[in-house]
């Protein structure tokens, strides 16, 4: 845009400078004659030439602006093309980073747990080895002896016949439990040695894992930036905006009340309410249209296309197919006794430190900011009146209004130094992430709509 602004400031001024010269030298020659006819030019001469000056001039910077215009619209509808193309791409390379850092993390917490298991197992052998040191002790201390003073041999010393039978009774009920005995010690001092060996090749697999880890967290940062920079054109309009959810989320008292005033009191968020509204009669229409086989198909596959900008399909449909947002473990479920009388409305899922967390399934953001004791809370409305909502981040990346897709990145994790009453409830050291899943402003059972696979474990 400024480009063409000084484009169309250079253009007008060529123009002024052409005209200027014209009328110089109109009146240079009007100059001339009256010269050379004795007579002073006419005073009507410099009106009408400067009429005339401007008239062309006019004429010329029209005929710029114009061109400018059309040169503008072209390039606008360019624009719109390329971010068209783009925000497909840049949602993919999204989703596949994503993809990259938890399984990076899910490495990584392998490795952990192997490392976990050999360094107990070193630490067996090693209290072993300490509890039979006085054993270890008397055999060496026996195996000196004897070379210092060995048994008599009866060949050589036949008058010695006592002493030997009396040696040969003690070696013989002695060896056997000293050979073991060095046997023992032999194969643990064989398997401390595989043991520190793994100890240290899962060590540098570590390593290398947390590098990769560090770079992939990285170029999904550049990422986020980098989709939010191209979401940024209404910045003004969305400090308000989030300075007035931070006001209802004050005053709100549940989280039914803060999701029914923000998609009422919030523009953005009153958008992505009616994109929901109009995308949920958009599928029913097209649901009755198209023929079984169809609606089949894409409730089979309803996260393929990263260019859409509505649900593919309804979520009651994808019960069985939405990823979990986080990888951890899970430390309660929902239904699970809350420790105070009542029973959990959600999961609470334990993260690594710095975790990213990726919204599960489609929708659009209803809420993003701090929430009581929640820390940062999001909610997501998925359509038919379904909601996510992910509590417990340290940061959040996406806005009010915005739609986002099952697995792109939305929040991180913290390092559970802030404390929220998830992390507080269960006495936990490590990030805690809440997961609720709402129908109609009451909350609901999440587990069914989980891959398979993965229903007590969360990946990881």
């Amino acid at each position: 845009m400024a480009f063409r602004a000084r484009h169309s400031k250079i253009s007008l001024s060529g123009a002024a400078s052409l005209v200027a010269l014209e009328l110089c030298l109109v009146l240079f020659a009007a100059v001339c004659v009256a010269a050379q006819s004795g007579q002073p030019a006419a005073p009507d001469l410099d009106e009408k030439g400067a009429k005339l000056s401007g008239h062309r001039l006019e004429l010329r910077g029209m005929e710029d602006t114009l061109e400018a215009s059309q040169e503008q619209r072209r390039q606008i509808e360019a624009e719109i093309a390329s971010i068209r193309a783009d925000r497909a791409k840049l949602t993919a390379a999204l989703l596949d980073a994503t993809q990259n850092v938890n399984a990076s993390e899910r490495k990584i917490g392998e490795t952990e747990a192997r490392l976990d298991t050999l360094t107990g197992a070193e630490d067996a052998i090693k209290r072993s080895l300490t509890s039979r040191r006085a054993v270890i002790t008397e055999v060496l201390a026996s195996l000196q002896r004897m070379g210092r003073k060995p048994p008599p041999a009866l060949l050589v010393t036949p008058e010695d016949m006592l002493a030997a039978i009396r040696t040969s009774m003690l070696l013989g009920s002695v060896l056997p439990q000293m050979r073991s005995e060095t046997e023992a010690l032999a194969s643990d001092l064989s398997d401390l040695l595989q043991l520190r060996q793994s100890i240290a090749a899962e060590r540098e697999t570590l390593s290398h894992g947390v590098a990769k880890l560090r770079a992939e967290r990285q170029r999904l940062a550049a990422l986020v930036e980098a989709r939010q920079s191209a979401l940024s054109a209404a910045e003004q309009a969305l400090g308000a905006e989030r300075e007035r959810a931070i006001e209802l989320a004050k005053q709100a008292a549940s989280l039914k009340e803060l999701i029914a005033r923000m998609e009422t009191e919030v523009a953005a968020a009153a958008r992505g309410a009616e994109a929901a509204r109009k995308a949920d009669e958009n599928r029913g229409r097209a649901a009755e249209a198209a023929p079984p086989a169809a609606g089949m198909k894409t409730a089979l596959a309803p996260f393929k296309d990263p260019a859409r900008l509505a649900p593919a399909t309804s979520f009651i449909e994808t019960k069985g197919l939405l990823p979990f947002p986080v990888n951890g473990t899970l430390q309660r479920g929902f239904g699970s006794p809350d420790g105070f009388g009542g029973t959990e409305k959600g999961m609470l899922i334990s993260t690594r430190v710095e975790a990213i967390v990726a919204a599960p399934g489609d929708g659009w953001v209803s809420f993003a900011g701090p929430y009581r004791s929640y820390g940062q809370l999001l909610i997501i409305n998925a359509g038919q009146g379904y909601y996510i909502i992910l509590a417990g981040m340290d940061k959040i990346n996406v806005n009010v209004g915005q739609f986002i897709l099952a697995g792109e990145p939305v929040a991180v994790m913290g390092d559970g130094s802030v404390k929220t009453a998830a992390a507080i409830a269960i006495g936990a050291v490590q990030p805690i992430l809440y997961v609720e899943f709402r129908k109609d402003g009451v909350a609901i059972d999440p587990g069914p709509w989980w891959v398979k696979p993965e229903l007590q474990k969360v990946r990881g």
